[in-house]
């Protein structure tokens, strides 16, 4: 069930943590919408299109497999199209653990090698099928021209 539409909006209710959020974050979520908040100018644009795909799978044994692609991506006839492929991708798997609102995950492969052995920490907060996640300010590897953006991700629960 995809609403590509959706706004982002706050959740009122009380953030989970711990053990409640991991059971809460345990299984499959799809992409509904991924923002990126530019921190010099506060602009937020949608790096990933109006459409963006992909899925975040959390299992029980501590794994997280995140893949999230753009709107529009089509096959690559060149060097230059597989260049602009990566604009619009992020996938990485590893380990995870939960502290406090927060998932960690300990990356072990990537898009993006610089990734791999770093640790990602993603601010979550599940309301019934809803997830809202929120990075920290950083440098991404495939937008912001060198400029601190955070990415606002909304997941709804596919299984």
């Amino acid at each position: 069930m995809s609403n590509h539409s959706q706004t982002i909006t706050p959740s009122t209710s009380t953030p989970l943590t711990g053990a409640a959020l991991k059971a809460a974050l345990v299984g499959t979520w799809e992409l509904i919408s991924y923002k990126v908040e530019e921190e010099e100018s506060g602009a937020l644009i949608d790096a990933m299109g109006d459409h963006p795909r992909g899925r975040v799978i959390f299992t029980q044994d501590d794994w997280v497999a995140f893949n999230l692609e753009g709107t529009g991506r089509t096959p690559a006839k060149t060097d230059d199209d597989r260049a602009r492929l990566m604009q619009t991708l992020v996938a990485y798997i590893g380990r995870y653990h939960i502290e406090d609102n927060q998932w960690i995950t300990q990356v072990e492969t990537a898009w993006a090698p610089e990734w791999v052995g770093t640790q990602q920490r993603r601010t979550v907060t599940v309301d019934g099928n809803t997830a809202d996640v929120i990075t920290p300010w950083r440098l991404m590897p495939n937008w912001g021209g060198g400029q601190m953006s955070r990415s606002i991700i909304r997941f709804h629960r596919a299984s």
